[in-house]
């Protein structure tokens, strides 16, 4: 496809608009990258752009902008930009085609894709294919939603063997061609409802990774999950006990070619396995096998804040889950533990409604130390049914289940929600855990 002396708007001046303005500019195109932000808060992300060259837009130019019919052949939307938002609907009012910036990158795209959605757990996901790809001698690389952009990699002009393409919602609602070869949907949970008005437009859009999938085409679904995978092959895993295509209990994989031991596997907990599972059975499409990709996933080091095991202590382990941002991901974190866990949750108070979660305490969490925000009304909700503490920072709140916990117990943080009441992010709030569990004597 030529861009020969077509106007490209990018709108997003983030990695994904840098990686469409590069790969547009590639192509012959005349780009202009435009962001309604303030350009004071956006000053890394332009002066990139202006020291490779491109026009830009931000701030109130880009707000007052004209948008004249004829005038653009084309805007290429970053994923954190809703459709529905002045700048994006300024093209739209005026008949230009809006491309989301994963279905521009694929366009142009000649490598093949092992895509994953879900609403938790993409990341890891992601990071596992690849690694199990390179593992096994497949040059890949994990990227799209996760890091680097699809239309960043294109335009890197890297030859790649597969890539691991991690995919959002919000990438998908744009889409028209794409389709993987592989589509991994790893579970559904409510998120994001500050985007879509109800549920059923989150769900639908996440589906959409599905929609131009043919029989020679492979859907890995976790099973019990109700989604419809269309023309796709559909193979299904669980780690849950549910029945499946691939299963995973007692540390042994079972797959239709047989058992797999995962003693060497570094990955904790049952939505882990689920990771390894999905992630073992898109590279499995690509002729790999399983001891092999075995193999290659015992080097995977887990990624941090995500079920990362930070020290053992005194016959204790303590487990840094601080990426655990919404209740799915806590509920689905605690479902994975097989060991009594004392739990340190909370932070900044998203209403959200955690009684669901009073039916996943009994017999896996001894007791809970609360933090943030929320601290008070999580206190009242989960005192009438098992210890609970609240501590004012994380150094108390480590030493506090340190001293609620006996031998044999996970010490978990797992904060169900997220961290700016007391930290820039749950990077830092992870750190902070991390610190305060070494430090115990």
């Amino acid at each position: 496809m030529s861009l020969q002396d077509q106007n490209i708007a990018i709108l997003g001046a983030g990695r994904s608009g840098l990686g469409a303005a590069r790969l547009a500019r590639l192509h012959g195109a005349r780009v202009t990258v435009m962001d309604e932000g303030d350009p004071a808060r956006i000053a890394p992300a332009l002066e990139k752009l202006h020291a490779e060259g491109f026009d830009t837009l931000p701030g109130a130019p880009a707000r007052d902008l004209v948008v004249r019919p004829g005038e653009w052949s084309r805007a290429v939307i970053s994923p954190g930009l809703d459709a529905g938002w002045p700048l994006p609907k300024k093209f739209t009012s005026a008949g230009v085609p809006l491309t989301g910036e994963m279905e521009f990158g694929y366009g142009f795209c000649r490598t093949s894709l092992a895509a994953i959605t879900g609403t938790n757990g993409k990341s890891t996901c992601t990071e596992i294919t690849a690694a199990v790809f390179n593992g096994c001698g497949l040059k890949s690389l994990p990227c799209g939603n996760h890091g680097v952009s699809l239309s960043e990699v294109v335009a890197s002009g890297e030859n790649y063997d597969v890539l691991a393409l991690e995919v959002s919602s919000f990438q998908l609602e744009t889409i028209r061609a794409f389709r993987p070869r592989v589509a991994v949907w790893l579970n559904f949970a409510p998120d994001h409802l500050d985007r879509y008005p109800v549920m059923e437009e989150y769900f639908s859009a996440k589906a959409r990774i599905f929609e131009n999938m043919t029989g020679e085409d492979l859907a890995v679904v976790r099973a019990g999950e109700p989604v419809n995978s269309g023309a796709a092959r559909r193979v299904t895993f669980s780690a849950h006990g549910m029945e499946a295509d691939w299963t995973w209990a007692d540390s042994v994989i079972r797959h239709p070619g047989g058992e797999a031991p995962t003693g060497g596997i570094r990955l904790r907990g049952r939505h882990n396995m689920e990771n390894l599972l999905a992630a073992l059975i898109a590279c499995q499409s690509f002729g790999l096998d399983v001891p092999d990709m075995l193999r290659a996933a015992a080097g995977f080091e887990p990624p941090a804040h995500r079920c990362e095991l930070v020290r053992e202590w005194r016959g204790r382990e303590f487990i840094n889950d601080s990426k655990a941002t919404n209740l799915h991901a806590l509920n689905a974190c605690l479902l994975a533990m097989d060991r009594p866990v004392i739990l340190i949750a909370g932070g900044k108070d998203k209403q959200l409604d955690y009684a669901p979660l009073l039916a996943s305490l009994p017999g896996r969490v001894r007791a809970m130390v609360l933090i943030g925000e929320i601290a008070p009304a999580l206190h009242s909700l989960f005192s009438p049914h098992l210890p609970c503490e609240r501590a004012a920072d994380m150094d108390e709140a480590v030493r506090r289940a340190a001293r609620l916990s006996q031998e044999g117990d996970l010490v978990l943080l797992s904060p169900g929600t997220s961290s700016f009441d007391m930290y820039t992010g749950y990077a830092q709030r992870g750190e902070a855990f991390r610190a305060a569990a070494l430090s115990l004597h």
